[in-house]
């Protein structure tokens, strides 16, 4: 037994050791690197602790709060909606900003580093504590800033850039969207300009929402511009706003004919844009929400973006047919003429039943087709076609419906200035479209299975 008395006592300062490691020295480098991280840190509590925040600078005092589950607001100087971003920028600013050098403790002057007079003084509660942030000048190295902070009275040498503290005014936190809505609950548009109006509403079809023109006319709607507009209006921003009061009174006058009127309707609410220019030479444009709110200054650009003629916001797709509602397709040019059968989701040609066909190449073609849009109009209505080369086209395609009527037609005619002039089912007129296509089309052999590679 004697034997084995060193091993047990080997084990049992190894026992020892261990227990001293974990219950003494691993505490203390614990407790060690708790207290540096806390050192480095700017602000002494987290950020979704914070329920207020004062900001004043030389251009006034503004004071923000947040009740749980609800977004910021401005209360001082006045009561209206927060800039979210821009607030939740300068907690995440401070939140994650460190200190790089503790510069001195109770400094005799704070003229050194731009505290005497600082910049922007930064208050922030969170329950019943409170701290406060001097913030002086920018530091010896690029984005880093001196801060007193009151708690200790010390100087801090901070990696906070001067962005995120410099030039904040109450415009730099108030929000400046005017329209606040979800895209996807967005059920009706409408446009209303001096001489006319549109009305738009959205229905739903898989994959996607799908929007349709009800006033002047009944007609598909181009999505890609309706969702355009959309990004537009959800993009509307004010560049400064007019509060009530006396420049309020003086300016409210001079906007009584908007240039244009847009009443949005999602999740059962409208919400109303008026957009003014009364002097156009001023280069200046102005909105308002409601008659007797703040007015805000715009960009004179919005104007444009939102002003849009019946043909902008039209499904401008030519032959005035889905794929899915196409029992034959008719392919006739100058070198080619065949006919396409959709039958139980395959193509096949008419004239060839039992042939084979490269079901990727017609497929594409038949894509092409549907999709070509017009890029620009040329007549309202329909006149003399030979002017155009419409009279005998380039190339036409006929799209037969699954009730054996015509459903589609398209006809492209000459070249100039790199379009091509076409004619459609879907809007009466003469409109160009891209010459693209007329380079796509296969020939009969290349569609067959054995025939040779297609038009790029």
């Amino acid at each position: 037994m004697s034997r084995y008395w060193p091993t047990l006592l080997l084990a049992g300062v190894l026992a020892g050791l261990g227990g001293y490691l974990y219950f003494v020295e691993l505490p203390e480098q614990r407790t060690e690197v708790v207290t540096a991280t806390q050192a480095k840190q700017i602000l002494p509590f987290a950020e979704a602790q914070i329920s207020a925040i004062k900001v004043r600078s030389h251009s006034g005092e503004v004071v923000l709060s947040q009740t749980p589950g609800q977004p910021w607001a401005i209360t001082e100087p006045l009561h209206t909606d927060a800039d979210q971003r821009q607030v939740q920028a300068l907690l995440r600013a401070l939140v994650t900003g460190k200190v790089t050098r503790l510069v001195e403790t109770h400094p005799v002057s704070l003229t050194p580093f731009g505290l005497d007079h600082p910049s922007t003084v930064v208050t922030l509660t969170a329950g019943d504590r409170q701290e406060t942030l001097s913030i002086g000048d920018a530091g010896p190295l690029s984005s880093t800033l001196y801060v007193l902070r009151a708690s200790d009275e010390s100087v801090l040498l901070t990696d906070l850039a001067p962005k995120d503290f410099l030039n904040k005014t109450l415009l730099s936190f108030r929000r400046k969207e005017l329209l606040q809505f979800n895209q996807q609950e967005t059920e009706q548009l409408r446009l209303t300009y001096p001489t006319t109006e549109m009305v738009l509403y959205a229905y739903e079809e898989k994959p996607k929402k799908k929007w349709r023109i009800r006033y002047p006319i009944e007609a598909e709607a181009d999505r890609t511009e309706i969702q355009a507009l959309l990004f537009r209006l959800e993009d509307l921003k004010a560049l400064a706003i007019v509060d009530p009061g006396p420049e309020r009174d003086k300016l409210a006058p001079t906007l009584t004919k908007p240039k244009v009127k847009v009443t949005l309707h999602a999740a059962g609410a409208d919400h109303v844009v008026r957009l003014f220019q009364p002097d156009p030479t001023s280069g200046e444009a102005y909105a308002q929400t409601t008659p007797d709110g703040p007015i805000y200054k715009i960009s004179p650009s919005a104007i444009k973006d939102l002003t849009r003629d019946l043909f902008a916001l039209q499904d401008k797709r030519l032959l005035g047919v889905e794929t899915g509602d196409i029992a034959m397709l008719s392919i006739k040019t100058r070198d080619e003429q065949y006919a396409l059968i959709h039958d139980h989701n395959e193509w096949i040609l008419e004239d060839q039943p039992t042939e084979k066909l490269r079901q990727d190449v017609a497929d594409l073609l038949v894509s092409r087709i549907v999709t070509l849009p017009a890029e620009e109009r040329v007549l309202k209505q329909a006149g003399p076609l030979a002017p155009y080369g419409l009279v005998a086209p380039v190339a036409e395609f006929v799209a037969t419906g699954k009730d054996g009527r015509i459903a589609g037609r398209l006809a492209l005619g000459n070249q100039v200035g790199g379009l091509v002039y076409a004619i459609g089912h879907r809007i009466p007129g003469v409109f160009q479209v891209r010459p693209d296509l007329l380079t796509q089309i296969p020939s009969r052999l290349a569609l067959l299975a054995q025939g040779p590679g297609t038009p790029p």
